[in-house]
């Protein structure tokens, strides 16, 4: 059970680890311990100096327990408090390697609320340790406020880098790495989405995403007008029993995802840069990819979307759209 959030409890506990730290000989990683090289007393090993009061931003593992640095391990075994996305989930990694510091949900839905009160614990002395559910925080969570704010006070701020999801999937994606560019999750709204790919067409890097099972193919559809069928790769389950990688176009991912059904598990999606503006597409070409954008985009977005990955005007594809749309009508 969380300790209660009060500050002679707090004031104690910090004495108390403090000592504990600057007594210790090692690191306990899931009951067994690991021994600290004596002489490593420099060059950015600082383990066996007490931890300073401060925000330390804890990359935890996206699936395999075993993805956890030794630092991290040591400064969630001796801070204060952890600020979790989940306190249930964090209780597993917890349990794992025996972290007992008082856990206190920050997330979406109480971000607003709970900020104040972890900046105020920190102006006090406090070590608070900001862990996502998995991964590094700050990517696609409201942490990089508390950073921010933070910072503002005069708080120090300390990365603990770790596993990160949108660089597994990178890593085994197959393309190219230079470059990349995160947007997290789509919009939910199909004209969102459809805008918002247009704005992503140009961008000279590799797309990663976030995306939901059962948005998989659909995603994937509307990617492919909007991006041009790009080589992609979806990524689930990264570093679990589970693991699968599926490598393929847009539009045969689309199609496979869309006769298979939603997969399991937690997904990353990988699309590759844009190719060389090629020749200017045929108009026979384009009508067809417009008849097909048109069947789930409305005709401002489907022309925003192939504007984007043809380089034909977008007022002419809008006025096609629009033709296509009378006929149907007819």
């Amino acid at each position: 059970m969380p300790q209660r959030n009060d500050g002679k409890g707090f004031a104690a506990g910090l004495a108390s680890e403090e000592k504990g730290v600057s007594r210790s000989a090692s690191v306990e990683t899931g009951g067994k311990p690991i021994e600290r090289d004596p002489r490593s007393k420099s060059g950015g090993d600082e383990t066996s100096a007490p931890l300073a009061p401060g925000l330390y931003v804890v990359a935890t593992p996206i699936g395999n327990l075993a993805d956890i640095t030794l630092r991290a391990v040591q400064v969630l075994q001796n801070v204060d408090l952890i600020a979790c996305e989940d306190t249930r989930v964090t209780a597993t990694l917890a349990r794992r390697y025996g972290l007992r510091a008082e856990r206190v949900a920050y997330h979406d839905h109480n971000a607003e609320r709970m900020r104040p009160v972890l900046i105020e614990r920190l102006r006090t002395g406090a070590r608070l340790a900001l862990v996502s559910d998995a991964g590094t925080p700050l990517i696609s969570d409201p942490g990089f406020k508390l950073v921010r704010d933070a910072i503002a006070a005069g708080i120090a701020v300390t990365a603990v880098p770790g596993a990160s999801a949108v660089l597994a999937a990178l890593m085994t994606a197959g393309l190219p790495t230079d470059r990349f560019f995160f947007q997290g999750f789509l919009p939910a709204k199909p004209q969102a989405r459809a805008r918002l790919l247009a704005g992503l067409a140009e961008i000279p890097a590799t797309l990663v995403f976030f995306e939901s099972a059962p948005r998989l193919a659909q995603s994937l559809a509307e990617m492919a007008v909007a991006l041009g069928d790009r080589p992609a790769a979806v990524a689930r389950e990264l570093t679990k029993l589970y693991e699968e990688v599926r490598r393929g176009s847009l539009g045969e991912l689309a199609a496979h995802y869309g006769a298979a059904g939603p997969p399991k598990g937690e997904i990353v999606l990988v699309v590759g840069p844009p190719p060389e503006r090629a020749a200017e597409i045929s108009d026979e070409s384009l009508a067809a990819a417009l008849a097909q954008a048109l069947e789930s985009m409305s005709p401002s977005a489907a022309s925003a979307a192939l504007a984007a990955s043809t380089g034909r005007p977008r007022r002419e594809i809008y006025r096609l759209a629009l033709e296509q749309k009378g006929g149907r009508r007819r």
